[in-house]
């Protein structure tokens, strides 16, 4: 084996380090740093991430208002796991309860990236009564 043959392996793992931390910064310094609000509010509905916007924008409103929408989302998917756990008529009623679920967690997304305040079906009522 030549000499470059031993480098090029070297070098790409580099270069491919190099560029990925060129995308985490990028991302950290256009995300994260400048805390768009839509962003952060789509952030919301996964799962325990919900804890973001409520904790980081709380006086944002929009973030605020999508945040909450997470945690009542998040509550109903540990609900939908429960009954996912009773066999037969549970993984059936599971099964549905997770469509549900991944549903709404892409119509909150996409309405929360578009900046709308979008009210979730039938759970949107109870992220209303919350208080923070």
């Amino acid at each position: 084996m030549t000499e470059q043959q031993k480098e090029t392996p070297k070098n790409e793992g580099q270069e491919i380090k190099s560029e990925f931390t060129r995308a985490k910064d990028e991302f950290k310094k256009e995300v994260v740093d400048s805390g768009d609000p839509k962003t952060i509010a789509a952030i919301g509905y996964l799962w325990i991430l919900f804890l973001v916007p409520l904790l980081w924008k709380k006086n944002e409103p929009l973030c605020l208002h999508h945040g909450k929408q997470g945690l009542v989302l998040f509550i109903f998917s540990i609900l939908v796991s429960i009954v996912s756990a009773i066999p037969v008529i549970g993984w059936l009623v599971g099964f549905f309860g997770w469509l549900i679920v991944l549903g709404l967690m892409i119509l909150g997304i996409i309405n929360a990236l578009r900046g709308e305040m979008w009210e979730m079906p039938y759970l949107g009522k109870f992220a209303k009564k919350i208080r923070i």
